[in-house]
């Protein structure tokens, strides 16, 4: 009964909100900020916009790299937090912060010696001018790369022991400089892609050096006090990858298939382009807050499992499931509401503009049914060290229904742009009954992660 007890009370209701409120407020203000960066810069030009929007497609693939790196490092901290052994949680912190930096800095290093062949080998031939302003766009944002990984390090540290509310507060100011900076680098200093991406990278820097400073209080659970001290601990490390290789190869074929069904999307005419380009705009938005529900459930997962309350898990899995369709269909409804502005503000042909309204309403029908739970069950799952799993369903699924049978519909039904969400919706149905058939089975709770 003690037990059982205490189970009960690791995580309360109000713990719960101060932990997932923030996490989904940040996730929010990224994706609005994302669209107000593309707003900005389209001022520019044709070419600056298209520029920007080519390069952002490989930094999204590169970014979410590292935030799948950085999750498995959290995911250890917040097991050892649970379990009450904070001097290996601390360990663990400053292994993942070394560990990132040099694969960052390998990364930056690499593309920046091969970027002009890089650019020309994934865009082609494209407008000279578009790839001027290409070259100069990515190498602002990746020399922002170290910094992005540190930020994520430091933020993925903090969640784990659930303070998301500094995050959301570094996130806030960055996402100020970083609009400021373009208001004076695009509209008073007439820079063009280059005052669009000097903000980005001084806003980057600015919250990667701020994060790190708060994590040098001894206040804190887990604070690193002197980072020149840190010294590499390979086994460590290997734990570290263990969880966060097979995240970030989820996240990177993910995105290559994004990009797959990007390239299909492009032979389909301008009308389609342009409202499949706005579809994809509002689906992102109105899931994006119940994605920040699944990053707080890595954290409460992680540390009912440290403190070996493997019920708590399980249930935690199912209430915050639960509220995550709740926000979810609130946020479908929502942004289907706002599609006739969004498409108003987008200055969109009238024929797109009403294609792109069709489309969300299937979205807004079929997401809340089945979206849930082909995502944050899993989550909950990689918390347990079921990273395998997630990422050999997600890939598979990805590139069989969301890729080649769009594919194939495009091709032999001629179907535009519905094909791409009919594959979209077949993908989250696959995914929605495995991994619900895996959290039944309860095998995802065999691992050992420390």
């Amino acid at each position: 009964m003690e037990s059982t007890q205490i189970q009960e009370h690791l995580f309360s209701r109000k713990s719960l909100q101060r932990l997932l409120i923030p996490v989904m407020a940040e996730q929010i203000l990224t994706a609005l900020m994302g669209t107000v960066d593309t707003v900005m810069v389209s001022n520019v030009g044709s070419a600056a916009i298209s520029a920007v929007s080519l390069v952002d497609s490989l930094n999204t693939l590169i970014i979410q790299a590292f935030a799948a790196l950085t999750a498995g490092g959290a995911i250890i901290c917040s097991h050892y937090l649970g379990s009450e052994r904070y001097r290996h949680a601390n360990h663990a912190a400053r292994q993942l912060l070394l560990s990132i930096l040099c694969i960052s800095l390998i990364l930056t290093v690499l593309l920046m010696s091969v970027r002009d062949p890089l650019l020309a080998l994934l865009f082609g031939k494209v407008d000279a001018r578009i790839m001027t302003d290409a070259k100069i766009y990515f190498f602002y944002t990746a020399l922002s790369y170290p910094f992005v990984a540190l930020y994520d390090s430091g933020s993925a540290i903090f969640r784990s022991q659930a303070n998301t509310r500094l995050p959301l507060a570094v996130a806030v100011l960055s996402n100020i400089i970083n609009i400021a900076g373009n208001t004076i680098g695009i509209f008073m200093m007439h820079k063009g892609v280059a005052g669009c991406a000097v903000p980005t990278l001084v806003s980057r820097i600015f919250g990667a050096v701020l994060v790190l400073a708060f994590l040098r209080n001894s206040q804190y659970p887990i604070s690193v006090r002197n980072y020149r001290a840190i010294h590499p601990d390979f086994s460590m490390i290997k734990k570290i990858l263990h969880l966060g290789v097979p995240s970030g190869i989820e996240n990177g074929m993910f995105q290559f298939g994004k990009l797959a069904v990007q390239s299909t999307v492009s032979t389909m005419g301008t009308i389609s382009i342009a409202a499949q380009a706005m579809t994809n705009t509002i689906e992102n938005l109105n899931g994006i807050a119940a994605i920040g529900i699944g990053i707080g459930l890595m954290t409460v997962v992680g540390e009912c499992l440290g403190a070996n309350h493997r019920e708590e898990a399980v249930q935690s899995i199912k209430r915050l499931s639960l509220f995550a369709e709740i926000v979810v269909a609130a946020g479908c409804l929502l942004f289907w509401l706002l599609t006739p502005v969004f498409t108003g503000l987008g200055h969109m042909e009238s024929r797109s503009a009403v294609l792109c309204y069709h489309l969300v309403t299937y979205i807004t029908i079929v997401k809340p049914i089945i979206w849930t739970l082909s995502f944050i069950p899993a989550y909950g799952m990689r918390a347990a060290g079921d990273v395998r799993f997630s990422m050999i369903v997600s890939c598979i699924s990805m590139w069989v229904c969301r890729v080649a049978f769009c594919i194939f519909l495009v091709h032999t039904f001629h179907m535009g742009p519905l094909a791409v969400w009919i594959g979209m919706f077949t993908d989250w149905t696959v995914r929605a009954i495995l991994f619900t058939v895996r959290f039944h089975s309860r095998k995802w709770l065999s691992h050992k992660v420390i």
